[in-house]
């Protein structure tokens, strides 16, 4: 019984030894039928088709050569005016040169784009020192149609007068600011309250009514 057992257990193990090639080999091959099953589907295609296929083609690159490159300069230059718009807003007194810096960054590529945004917002005290005022000829302008509506209260009208005079102290004011100027005194030499007349005195008796009451 034992011979048998041991010849069986032999027997067994040459079996497996001969089919353990064959189950090693047997995985990739049928990997590679399952790859060759897949490869040779027909491929599906597009939701489209045919002559719909080549309109919707057209139509993207048209859009990309196009739509896109104009969507990028309008962009372009939206931002590139920005410190412009910036400077108008706040009544810089030097917004023609920022305004030319910003047509010259468009040349350069946007190179002198930041230095249009920072002088924009900066104060220009050197242009105050030697013009007396840090405002566009503008800003007195709207101030004087805002005074001819009598929307300006009186701090501000005096604070305009200010100005106006700083800048006539340091130079000739411009036509229209001039005539604000003489508006402006003329509406506050109007409002100013009349002095109240002062009351004749009593006249001092003499001699003579000294000696008629004597």
């Amino acid at each position: 019984m034992r011979r048998e057992e041991r010849r069986e257990t032999a027997m067994g193990r040459s079996l497996e030894r001969r089919l353990a090639p064959q189950r090693a080999t047997r995985a990739p091959r049928i990997f590679a039928t399952l790859c060759a099953g897949f490869g040779a589907a027909p491929a599906q295609a597009a939701f489209l088709s045919g002559d719909a296929l080549d309109t919707m083609a057209d139509w993207i690159a048209l859009i990309v050569l196009f739509v896109v490159p104009c969507t990028v300069i309008v962009l372009f230059w939206i931002v590139h005016v920005l410190p412009e718009k910036i400077a108008h807003k706040r009544h810089h007194p030097q917004r023609d040169a920022i305004q030319t810096l910003c047509l010259l960054s468009l040349v350069f590529g946007g190179l002198l784009w930041p230095i249009a945004w920072i002088w924009a917002y900066t104060r220009p005290v050197g242009y105050r020192a030697a013009y007396g005022t840090d405002k566009h000829e503008d800003y007195y302008l709207e101030m004087a149609q805002k005074h001819r509506t009598g929307s300006l209260v009186r701090e501000d009208i005096v604070h305009l007068r200010e100005d106006l005079d700083a800048m006539e102290a340091r130079g000739a004011l411009p036509p229209r600011l001039r005539a604000l100027k003489l508006e402006l005194e003329r509406v506050a030499h109007d409002a100013a309250p009349a002095t109240a007349p002062v009351p004749a005195s009593a006249p001092a008796a003499g001699p003579a009514a000294k000696g008629g009451t004597a």
